[in-house]
């Protein structure tokens, strides 16, 4: 399960390595983000109809085309690696519609304590991750209103998260970004496996638990 994460860093020489440039922010896609929820919009690397490489908004709970409405996303903001290959809503997209996420850190909720208390989790260098994300467009049928959304994939936990929860996003690492954006790759499915690089977790403040409040917890 990844139910938060924040984005507050996302340095050029990391963007470039992606898409090849560094695109000017003109939409504020890149303001810093400390507590980003499901249903919000936030930037994902994804490769574009013409195989070009895109930063865009999209938001978080996938719903795909054929769905009866953006509530269907409530229940889609993780796919499981285990599963993701075979599941209606994200089957399709899994084979052609894969994106990177970016993230400074991720959330997790401690499972054993009461009230629970949020971690994050992080590389211990700063370096920002990449999770294994796909994405999908939904048109409204009453308005014709183009909704584009992803979700994040999730697999067992490393040793490192383990202790707070059994889930983790799926981290990409940089030479693997071009295997898992490239819909003709036969590697995707090798890379959905717990993180084994650096990572570190500390506890931070239950503000974090508001998705109202996108502000820095304490402890960080």
């Amino acid at each position: 399960m990844c139910g938060r994460y924040a984005l507050f860093s996302l340095p050029a020489d990391v963007i470039e390595s992606i898409l090849g440039f560094v695109p000017i922010d003109e939409h504020g896609l890149l303001v810093p983000r400390w507590n980003i929820a499901p249903t919000q919009r936030a930037p994902v690397f994804r490769v574009d109809g013409d195989g070009g490489r895109r930063l865009d908004a999209l938001r978080w709970g996938l719903v795909p085309a054929w769905a009866d409405g953006l509530k269907f996303g409530a229940r889609c903001i993780n796919a499981r690696a285990e599963t993701v290959a075979t599941q209606p809503a994200f089957r399709a997209a899994y084979k052609s519609r894969r994106c990177l996420v970016p993230a400074s850190h991720f959330y997790e909720w401690s499972k054993d304590a009461t009230p629970r208390r949020p971690y994050a989790f992080r590389d211990p260098s700063g370096a920002p991750l990449t999770f294994a994300g796909l994405w999908e467009s939904w048109t409204d049928k009453s308005t014709g209103e183009v909704v584009e959304t992803y979700a994040i994939v999730t697999t067992a936990a490393n040793d490192v998260v383990r202790p707070v929860h059994d889930r983790m996003p799926v981290v990409v690492a940089r030479a693997d970004r071009e295997a898992w954006l490239d819909p003709k790759s036969r590697d995707a499915g090798k890379l959905l496996v717990p993180w084994i690089g650096a990572m570190e977790g500390k506890p931070v403040a239950a503000t974090i638990n508001d998705a109202r409040r996108d502000e820095r917890p304490d402890g960080l």
